[in-house]
């Protein structure tokens, strides 16, 4: 089958942040695209805590990452709160306090303004279509409806069907529980460490009229406890009416070691672009998301090799991963400690230590 045969340059699976980013940039570039996506609105049900930095912060926290505001445009309506500090706490309810300048989305909003783009640009979506089985070139739809494309990419998060056929390593994956509560919220962003959420964290993330309240954990450190239990009982330490319940799967231990597979590609969640060490992963998928994009357009129009992605994710990207990889398993020994050490390891000396270690920078000063 020759390029001009194919029904499509690339077939995208998932619209989220990943799919959408990816679909806008290689549209963008030339490229003839297709998403396709399950869910009949994309940015629905909700399934994350919401909150990104500011394009500001992010330029400190991602320094290598060109044109950091032509990426990210986030509209006013899709932005429900912001915050400036962000509280560590331990079990006893020790808290660290730190600057940090973040906006709070109305996720749902922020998901459709990128379908927008992504569509203004050129690209073409296929919603409540099901991806039943990739081929070679050709996705299988769930109605039996059969697609071709020379190049395939998975943005379908952790469980993506493109990873799941094609690649055996395996993901750190931690399940998460959170809901939408309404009520009054100091206007801080507080990370929850310790026998709290052992082996994982939680959050209270503050919106306008309430909250986004969430825990992740790995059950295998929770002493026979399970999530549902847990998240029960972290719930019950806020006051207001829950008006919304949802959970997902959040890969918790970084990028996978190949991000391409001859023409399949995985951007996103679905390769592990989420920072273990803070649980960001929209804005990492859509850096991702853009990188894959543009490389996608040269291969259609120039035939540069697929493989470029990755080497230009490392390049941006690459220090902050390591970094967070780093801070996780210095994190996770403390966080699995007995809570009397995790309370002790919260002082004035370790404060900027395990600030470094949440936001991606070596530990000490050394690289």
């Amino acid at each position: 089958m020759t390029d001009m045969d194919y029904d499509w340059d690339a077939i995208i699976i998932g619209g989220g942040p990943a799919g959408s980013t990816v679909a806008r940039y290689a549209a963008e570039g030339g490229a003839k695209v297709l998403v396709i996506d399950r869910r009949k609105q994309i940015g629905t049900p909700l399934q994350c805590g919401e909150l990104v930095p500011t394009n500001s912060e992010l330029k400190r926290l991602c320094p290598d990452v060109p044109e950091i505001d032509q990426l990210f445009q986030t509209p006013e309506e899709a932005i429900s709160r912001r915050t400036n500090e962000m509280g560590l706490v331990t079990p006893s309810g020790k808290r660290l306090n730190y600057p940090f300048e973040g906006k709070i989305l109305y996720r749902p909003k922020h998901d459709e303004e990128l379908v927008k783009l992504a569509k203004k640009a050129g690209a073409e979506y296929l919603t409540e279509s099901r991806v039943n089985d990739i081929v070679e070139n050709t996705v299988i739809l769930g109605n039996g409806k059969e697609l071709t494309s020379k190049i395939i990419v998975g943005c379908g998060g952790p469980h993506d069907p493109l990873r799941k056929k094609f690649w055996e390593e395996k993901s750190l994956n931690i399940a998460v529980n959170f809901v939408l509560m309404d009520g009054e919220f100091d206007n801080r962003v507080d990370l929850y460490f310790g026998s709290t959420a052992p082996g994982g964290y939680a959050w209270m993330i503050p919106k306008k009229g309430g909250a986004n309240i969430g825990i992740g954990i790995q059950t295998r450190f929770s002493k026979g406890k399970s999530l549902n239990k847990m998240a029960e009982e972290f719930f019950s330490n806020f006051e207001g009416e829950i008006t919304y319940k949802g959970g997902g799967v959040l890969p918790m231990s970084g990028t996978i070691q190949d991000f391409t597979k001859g023409n399949y590609m995985l951007v996103g969640d679905s390769v592990g672009m989420v920072l273990p060490s803070n649980g960001a992963g929209i804005t990492t998928a859509m850096i991702g998301g853009r990188i894959a994009g543009q490389v996608i357009a040269e291969n259609i129009m120039k035939n540069t090799s697929l493989e470029e992605y990755q080497k230009r994710w490392n390049l941006q990207m690459g220090k902050v991963m390591k970094y967070s990889k780093r801070g996780i398993k210095w994190g996770g020994l403390m966080f699995r400690s007995p809570d009397m050490l995790v309370n002790a390891a919260f002082n004035p000396m370790t404060k900027p230590l395990i600030w470094r270690a949440i936001t991606c920078r070596p530990m000490f000063g050394i690289y």
